[in-house]
């Protein structure tokens, strides 16, 4: 599934944050912790470079907790200072100014020496669309102080925001590169939302997310839709490919679920039959919602 998406404003937004980062001093990098590689913006090393690094694992909630740790452990062995939270609870957003005052500890110390007591740290929010990074900003701050909206790239332009006497933040555009180099990061943004349904094909996505809970989280959506791990289908050993006729399309394991799914949800077409894209919408929501339990679709490394 070949995926490609670069908007205008977002060429504009890096020209823009490779100037404003020079007016900051710690860089918060929300991603989402069920992707949290994949919702990386790789150009953010080196426009971020020189200054204190933080990751929030936004969307914690929605990930495993086996996975969270794994890539606490993993970040924090690189050198960043990483909060997991789910930034729709601000209680849990009060360990950010204490995690802030620790990775800004060498620039408060440095100020220190030179009798400069008080002044704030200034800290760049950056992340790609849809990871949360305005819902942080609003619920760290206890205010709605950023327009937010559950479609990609929804901030269009920069804001400087007074949280505290400590902290100031700066809030930057969604950011994504124009080219993903490795499919599978492509694939894992659109499952999470980060890039504009209105380009995918739901139906494919839907599919490739089914095999890959078939494998990973094996159970999880007989349980949630209550049908055979089956299907009700003989099954392949293989998936369909472009040239598969209509024989090996009907033999697909994961198209037989995802048959079931719109079977038991009452996703019909006139006439009775499956309505797959239907079905399709309906699973993409439930998992990204966390209907279907907590989810990590990608570890470290070296748990690969």
């Amino acid at each position: 599934m070949n995926i490609q998406w670069y908007p205008g404003h977002m060429t504009r937004a890096r020209r823009a944050m490779k100037e404003d980062v020079k007016l900051v001093d710690l860089l918060i990098e929300v991603v989402d912790a069920r992707v949290p590689v994949s919702s990386r913006n790789p150009d953010i090393d080196s426009l971020g470079a020189g200054r204190a690094r933080m990751i929030l694992l936004n969307k914690a909630d929605l990930a495993g907790e086996a996975g969270n740790a794994a890539w606490e452990k993993w970040f924090a062995a690189k050198g960043y200072t990483v909060i997991k939270a789910d930034s729709r609870n601000s209680a849990q957003l009060k360990k950010v100014n204490a995690a802030v005052q620790e990775a800004c500890r060498e620039k408060i110390e440095r100020d220190r020496r030179r009798g400069i007591v008080g002044k704030p740290v200034r800290a760049m929010v950056v992340g790609i669309p849809n990871v949360g990074k305005s819902t942080f900003i609003n619920s760290f701050a206890g205010k709605t102080c950023v327009k937010t909206g559950n479609k990609p790239g929804v901030t269009k332009g920069n804001q400087w925001i007074r949280l505290n006497r400590s902290l100031e933040l700066l809030d930057t555009p969604g950011l994504l590169w124009p080219k993903f180099e490795d499919e599978t990061v492509g694939l894992h943004l659109a499952m999470i939302g980060s890039i504009n349904d209105q380009i995918l094909n739901k139906e494919e996505l839907a599919l490739a997310l089914i095999r890959f809970l078939r494998d990973a989280y094996p159970g999880v959506l007989e349980k949630r839709y209550g049908f055979d791990a089956n299907g009700g289908i003989e099954t392949a050993e293989s998936e369909p490919g472009e040239n598969d006729g209509p024989a090996e399309i009907e033999n697909s394991p994961a198209l037989g679920m995802l048959r079931q799914i719109a079977l038991r949800r009452g996703c019909l077409v006139k006439g009775g039959g499956p309505d797959y894209e239907k079905a399709a919408n309906l699973l993409l929501e439930d998992f990204r919602s966390g209907r279907l339990g907590r989810i990590t679709l990608e570890l470290p490394p070296e748990m690969v």
